[in-house]
């Protein structure tokens, strides 16, 4: 077999295997990696190159200093704040997803749902409103915060590596120019029609999810302190030109000053890091660099093109790579969707002379929508069992917002990203 069908084969092998997830997600990128090198199609250092990407460390660092809010339960404090304002059920839900769209972006997104699902369920439990009124609209939020900020979602910084190769990079807030509409969109669309389509209830009364962790014990200087490393992280982040200091230096920062005064354990530091996001986004970048370099991206590209003719217009390309990702999304791995899709639309972008940046930026919005299955994304599994949801539910209420989206996307997308920009 030559270069570009091993390389092809694999990334066939990995989509299937995201859908299928019969073995673990990072596991198959780490397969992919290795078959790569063992083949020669990319030499050892190439391969694992990935995994020292300033971007995974980038990842390290924000694990460490998100897990700080969560573990010293500063985010439960901050979740906790919706019960003052909210006395219906749809402000409930409005303010539900408007806490967790926000601290979606700038923390983990599936960090944040998970620390917030039991908070949610103690909520409805005082409220007396049903549970699966309010978790769905909370991991749906959750996803549509991961496009606020830079580091909201592991697909963000997939896309922010490959464009780094070639000299580009998205700014710290840049995903916000479409994200923030889609996060008001979706709660406009939930206050006003798409909470008719959530299920009427369950009859669970007992759940693991039940079981809120206890904080009282937590000195409320560590708590404090985590809150302001979070914000002088972010502000660091923020102003990275001005300061001189990369973003993934700023988070180590913030991460080694949260171990060194207490507020975290080594070990508890250890625990924040999500290995699997890791293994994932370094195997797959090593996919990325093997389309890249044998010139498989610029052929599955090709034939993508040729199946939209030679003269498909830039708005029609953008809604085909759009709503493939979102196809994509919903039926595995929203970072595997992602880390697929990257090369092929680097590809794309230079077969057209398109600025890459309008591809990737279609490509991570797409990739973000997913709302009409409960694989799409880890928080939707984690609330199918404690909401008692079954399968149609996520595509009664998540497939009219993932319309909702593209309507709110496409065109913030050709005025924001054009493909050819004067």
């Amino acid at each position: 077999m030559s270069h570009i069908e091993i390389t092809l084969f694999l990334l066939l092998f990995a989509a299937v295997m995201f859908v299928w997830e019969r073995i673990p997600l990072a596991l198959t990128a780490v397969i992919v990696c290795l078959t790569l090198a063992v083949t020669g199609v990319l030499d050892a250092k190439s391969a694992f190159n990935g995994f020292i990407n300033t971007n995974v460390i980038l990842f390290v660092g924000m694990f460490i200093v998100g897990g700080a809010l969560f573990q010293t339960g500063m985010a439960n404090r901050v979740g906790g704040l919706v019960t003052r304002f909210a006395k219906t059920e749809r402000q409930l839900i409005v303010a539900i997803m408007v806490i967790v769209g926000l601290l979606s972006g700038v923390l983990s997104n599936t960090g944040t749902a998970a620390v917030l699902i039991p908070v949610v369920i103690g909520i409805a439990a005082k409220s007396g409103f049903s549970r699966s009124r309010l978790l769905m609209p909370l991991v749906f939020a959750a996803a549509m915060g991961g496009n606020l900020s830079l580091i909201g979602a592991p697909g963000n910084l997939i896309a922010q590596s490959a464009l780094q190769k070639v000299g580009l990079e998205f700014s710290f807030f840049e995903y916000a120019k479409i994200g923030l509409p889609i996060l008001i969109g979706g709660i406009i669309y939930f206050a006003l029609f798409g909470y008719k389509l959530l299920p009427a209830g369950s009859s669970r009364t007992t759940d693991i999810a039940d079981e809120t962790p206890d904080f009282s014990a937590v000195p409320k200087w560590k708590q404090v302190t985590s809150l302001l490393v979070m914000i002088g992280t972010i502000l660091g982040m923020v102003f990275e030109d001005l300061i001189g200091i990369p973003l993934h230096i700023t988070a180590c920062i913030g991460a080694a000053f949260l171990v060194l005064v207490g507020v975290l354990t080594e070990k508890q530091a250890y625990r924040s890091i999500d290995t699997q996001t890791i293994f994932i986004f370094g195997g797959t970048l090593a996919l990325a660099t093997a389309l890249e370099k044998t010139g498989a991206g610029a052929t599955v590209a090709s034939s993508i093109m040729d199946l939209l003719g030679a003269d498909a217009s830039p708005a029609l390309l953008l809604v085909v790579i759009f709503f493939i990702s979102c196809a994509l999304t919903n039926f595995m791995s929203n970072t595997a969707t992602t880390a697929l899709l990257v090369p092929i639309g680097m590809s794309i972008a230079a077969n057209l002379g398109a600025d890459p940046r309008a591809v990737l930026m279609a490509i991570v919005i797409g990739g973000s929508c997913a709302y009409a299955t409960p694989i799409g994304m880890p928080a939707n599994l984690m609330v199918l069992s404690a909401g008692g949801y079954k399968f149609v539910d996520y595509v009664k209420c998540g497939l009219p917002l993932i319309l909702v989206a593209g309507l709110i996307a496409i065109p913030l997308l050709l005025f924001f990203f054009p493909f050819f920009p004067s």
